[in-house]
C-alpha cells in the first residue's frame, strides 16, 4: 500500500488490530473485571460460568490481530493487499453478525472500522 491513502490505510488497520488485541485482553484476562464493566447487558453471575467461553472467543480476536498486523509485514504489495482484505472482511462479518445477533453497537465499533480499512485498501 503506497501513497497518502495506502498510508492511511495502514493506520485503520494498526487500530483495528489493536481494538481486537484489546478484545483479546478482555475476554481472556480480565473477562470478571473490565468485562462485567464492558458487556453490562450481561448478568453479572454469568461472568465466571461463562469465562472459558470468552477466553476461547478472545483467542479467535488474537487471530484476527494477528492476521491484520501481518499484513503490514508483508513487501510485495498484492500480497499485502491480499491478505489485510480477507481479515479486514473477517472483522467486517464478524462485526456484523455481533451486530445482528448481540448488539447494534458491534456494527459501529467493529465493521464500521473494518468496512473503513477495506474501502482504503481498495483505493490504495
Amino acid at each position: 500500500m503506497e501513497g497518502i491513502i495506502g498510508t492511511i490505510a495502514k493506520v485503520v488497520i494498526g487500530l483495528v488490530a489493536l481494538e481486537h488485541l484489546y478484545i483479546l485482553w478482555i475476554e481472556m484476562f480480565a473477562w470478571e473485571t473490565k468485562g462485567k464493566k464492558t458487556f453490562k447487558t450481561l448478568p453479572r453471575h454469568l461472568f465466571h460460568e461463562t469465562k472459558g467461553l470468552a477466553a476461547n472467543q478472545g483467542l479467535y480476536n488474537g487471530f484476527l490481530a494477528a492476521g491484520l498486523l501481518w499484513s503490514l509485514l508483508i513487501s510485495d504489495i498484492v500480497w499485502q493487499h491480499n491478505i489485510a482484505l480477507f481479515f479486514l472482511i473477517c472483522v467486517f462479518v464478524a462485526g456484523t453478525f455481533g451486530a445482528v445477533t448481540a448488539s447494534t453497537s458491534i456494527f459501529v465499533k467493529q465493521a464500521l472500522p473494518a468496512l473503513i480499512g477495506i474501502v482504503l485498501v481498495l483505493l490504495s
